[in-house]
């Protein structure tokens, strides 16, 4: 079965979901919220540097559990100096048969900010390729 859909991006641009969710909205860091924030502060700013976090868009509800790689691994993803008391991150993967990439700051003291969706050009074509080479069926070759 393919993990994505035969038109990627028009799925992307023609889906109400992804319309709603490619446009930049509020969101908010959803992790540890039983404990006081600046715990949550900690707790945010260490899952970024082991590469994931939890975000939430806020105005749908929905929810996405992010992985980039740890920090000293991938800091184009997880950008701590780009902006003073922010952190700047993406994350790719496949949603709903499409490959997306979240994009998105937040702010290190109120844990929210802002970000989107919008379609992963450069994903879309390797899943594409792998799913359409020999290999693809989950067999595994010696």
């Amino acid at each position: 079965m393919p993990r994505v859909v035969a038109d990627q991006k028009n799925k992307f641009e023609s889906d109400d979901l992804f319309k709603k969710l490619s446009r930049e909205s509020e969101v908010r860091y959803t992790g540890h919220k039983d404990r006081p924030i600046e715990e949550r502060r900690l707790k945010f700013k260490a899952a970024c540097r082991d590469g994931f976090t939890e975000i939430a868009f806020v105005n749908s509800g929905i929810n996405f559990q992010l992985f980039f790689g740890p920090f000293n691994e991938c800091r184009d993803l997880c950008q701590f100096d780009q902006e003073k008391g922010k952190v700047n991150l993406k994350s790719s993967f496949i949603m709903n048969g499409v490959c997306v990439r979240w994009k998105g700051t937040i702010d290190l003291q109120r844990l929210d900010g802002v970000g989107c969706l919008e379609f992963d050009e450069d994903l879309a074509k390797v899943t594409t390729a792998e799913e359409m080479s020999p290999n693809s069926s989950g067999s595994i070759s010696n």
